[in-house]
Formats: C-alpha cells, sequence, structure tokens
C-alpha cells in the first residue's frame, strides 16, 4: 500500500505544512495588529463626532494598542508634539514579522 492508499503524510510533509500554516498564522496576525494601529493613529488624528459605537471603536483601539506603544514612549518620549512611538511600533512588528516567519521555516 502506497501513501496515498493509507491516507497518511510522510513526516517531512506534515512537518512542512505545519510550518507554513504557522507561518501563516503568524504572518495574518502581525499583519492584523498593524492594521489596527495605523486605524488608531488615524482615529487619534481625527476628531470624530460623538457616537456610542464610534467611542467603542476609538475605546477599542486604545485598549489593543496604546500597552504595546506605552512601552516604545519608554525608550522614545515624543519630541514636543510629536510622537514617534506608532512609526517605530509599526516597523518593530514588520521586522519582527519576517523574521519570525523566516525563523519557522527555518526550524521546520
Amino acid at each position: 500500500m502506497g501513501v496515498l492508499a493509507t491516507g497518511l503524510l510522510p513526516a517531512s510533509g506534515l512537518l512542512a505544512d505545519t510550518a507554513s500554516a504557522l507561518s501563516q498564522f503568524v504572518w495574518t496576525f502581525i499583519t492584523v495588529y498593524i492594521l489596527l494601529l495605523f486605524a488608531y493613529i488615524i482615529t487619534s488624528w481625527v476628531r470624530l463626532p460623538y457616537r456610542p459605537w464610534l467611542n467603542r471603536l476609538q475605546r477599542f483601539l486604545y485598549d489593543v494598542c496604546d500597552p504595546y506603544l506605552r512601552i516604545i514612549r519608554r525608550f522614545v518620549p515624543p519630541i514636543g508634539p510629536l510622537d514617534l512611538s506608532p512609526m517605530i511600533g509599526v516597523i518593530g512588528l514588520i521586522v519582527l514579522q519576517r523574521l519570525l516567519t523566516a525563523l519557522i521555516e527555518a526550524l521546520l
């Protein structure tokens, strides 16, 4: 009986599939977080009209993004009215995304 007849995948194929799925998950997770950071930045620049659902959206973005940005603000304080932490945070996430996906694919 062949591999296809028994329904079992070879170990290397299963491992490669796991690495691919894990790499895709990391890539998607960090991409979504970067998009949330962009939404947080835009809503902090624009004064939105008061609507309960907009207030909830802004609160959600604040609760999700601000803890990460506070870590960066400890090391890079705002320069006058200019806060560089979102830009540094996005660049850091892109670097982390590429490092993790390369590491996952190299190890598995």
